[in-house]
């Protein structure tokens, strides 16, 4: 522990040129006290440290003594320090990791490069929860990284629908997808999706597994979510769309592939421009949800229900705008 204190006092007086005790005290969160022993025991190690007095002083020191990247561009510097966004190394309870990388990596820049952090903090923020979502991590989220990093056996409970199941997967990674966080683990030979604010409880075991190399975490999640997503396409509907309405889709579509499908179905257009096309939705529901946007741009064909709805729809708006209403007298015509 006073190892690490002492490499964080060295790499603060690296970073910052010259600090008080009792600044570098409410750094390293000890006492003065204690920040005269450390100081004490680095010049006794050979660093050479010394204290300037009065009002600018402060420990300092010798200039030289100090570890450079060299041949680092700003640009290269900015992205490091960007790679460090704090989120979702804080959910995985590796801020202070994160932290502290961070502070030998501002140490050993040379000054010129040393407002990298503060330019990337300025332009650069990471909200990663989606809307309406609680942002607080999943409670066994931290010991999760802990047993991906260590390829450790863990023993865990998850809940699925009204009841628990208990597992005892080989932990491959995390994803953090739209604020949510999921367990890639292998169970029986085969890989296995959790989301892990559905984990009630984890045991980390001593038992270590043997990772497959030839594992893609990137590619898994890929083809899983794409996967996941044509599962929920159960119903296709055949509509009718003008050149408009056919370039909107592309902004109302549940995924990229569900317009391509669209846009490779689509018949040769008529003499206006519209075309027949045949698109997959999750179901009519969404389906009239998501073809309303589109307005007089789009002509449902099949099925029959999804065509009266909007026709309905059509009647109603139609009925509304087109009579004067006594509400608003002033409302011109």
């Amino acid at each position: 522990m006073r190892a690490s204190r002492l490499l964080s006092l060295l790499l603060l007086l690296q970073t910052r040129e010259a600090l008080t005790a009792a600044e570098l005290a409410r750094e390293l969160e000890v006492s003065e006290r204690t920040v005269y022993r450390d100081v004490l025991a680095l010049s006794a190690a050979g660093v050479p440290i010394y204290a300037d007095r009065g009002r600018a002083g402060g420990y300092r020191l010798l200039g030289g003594y100090r570890t450079r990247l060299t041949g680092m561009t700003r640009d290269e510097a900015e992205a490091l320090f960007l790679a460090g966004l704090p989120g979702p190394a804080g959910d995985m309870g590796l801020a202070d990791a994160v932290a502290a990388a961070e502070l030998k990596l501002l140490a050993a820049l040379p000054p010129s490069l040393r407002d990298a952090p503060a330019r990337t903090g300025q332009r650069f923020h990471l909200d990663v929860p989606g809307w309406f979502r609680e942002t607080g991590p999943p409670p066994w989220l931290s010991d999760l990284a802990g047993a991906v990093w260590r390829d450790r056996v863990v023993r865990l409970r998850y809940r699925r629908g009204d009841r628990e199941v208990e597992r005892e997967p080989h932990p491959y990674g995390l994803v953090l997808k739209s604020g949510v966080w999921y367990l890639v683990a292998r169970v029986d030979d085969a890989y296995r999706t959790y989301r892990v604010d559905r984990v009630t409880h984890v045991e980390v075991g001593t038992e270590t597994f043997d990772r497959d190399a030839g594992f893609d975490l990137a590619g898994y999640w890929r083809e899983q979510a794409e996967a996941f997503l044509r599962s929920m396409l159960r119903v296709e509907v055949t509509i009718r769309l003008s050149p408009a309405g056919l370039r909107r889709l592309r902004f109302l579509a549940d995924a990229p592939f569900v317009y391509e499908a669209a846009v490779a179905a689509a018949g040769e257009p008529d003499g206006q421009g519209w075309v027949v096309t045949r698109l997959p939705v999750e179901s009519v529901e969404v389906a009239y949800t998501q073809l309303l946007a589109l307005g007089p741009e789009v002509e449902v064909i099949e099925p029959p229900e999804l065509r009266s709805r909007l026709a309905e729809a059509a009647m109603s708006a139609a009925a509304l705008y087109s009579t004067a209403d006594d509400r608003f007298p002033d409302r011109p015509a």
